[in-house]
């Protein structure tokens, strides 16, 4: 058991029998009174994201992952195949569960999978990946005081904030924590 204080981002727990994963925490502490945790949670079964309040002293259960290296192959729409490297099984995850890795997957990838209990629940992507421009507007430089950008389109259909001297056909690197441009590759 861990107390609810320790959650943070990205933190997978049980709670009521289902397995969830933290996307957004807030420790909230008024001027009276105990402080309460806003998060909001999905589950992993599921995909259905909850937003759910817990008072300081509360506790979840913890959850350990297994991890294995995985290549995703390709998705037929709904589910998404993956390709363990070891032993050549190809698990499939549904695509609410991915609903925000989506746009970073790139066929040929090597990923890790996270599996609870030989399930798989989730993958966990690389911190940067590299992507091909598929369409950016002619940049133009104006009065700007700081560095311009233009908004570009990558191959998976993400949509980034690039400097002006991107072009269509090269491919950048993006950071998957934040979608943030990091550089021209």
């Amino acid at each position: 058991m861990i107390s609810v204080t320790q959650l943070r981002k990205g933190v997978t727990f049980e709670l009521d029998g289902e397995l969830y994963r933290v996307l957004e925490y807030d420790h909230y502490k008024p001027g009276r009174g105990n402080a309460f945790i806003r998060t909001k949670l999905r589950n992993l079964r599921t995909g259905a994201t909850v937003n759910r309040t817990f008072l300081s002293g509360d506790r979840v259960q913890e959850v350990r992952l297994e991890h294995k290296t995985v290549q995703y192959l390709y998705t037929d729409g709904e589910l998404y195949y993956f390709m363990d490297m070891e032993t050549y099984e190809q698990p499939a995850l549904s695509k609410e569960i991915l609903e925000d890795v989506i746009p970073y997957l790139k066929e040929g990838i090597t990923l890790e999978l996270e599996l609870y209990e030989g399930e798989p629940i989730g993958i966990e992507l690389p911190i940067t990946v590299d992507l091909e421009v598929t369409d950016a507007p002619p940049g133009f430089a104006g009065d700007t005081a700081a560095s311009a950008t233009k908004e570009v389109t990558l191959e998976t259909g993400l949509k980034i904030q690039a400097p002006l001297f991107i072009e269509a056909g090269d491919v950048v690197r993006v950071d998957t924590r934040t979608g943030e441009y990091v550089t021209r590759v």
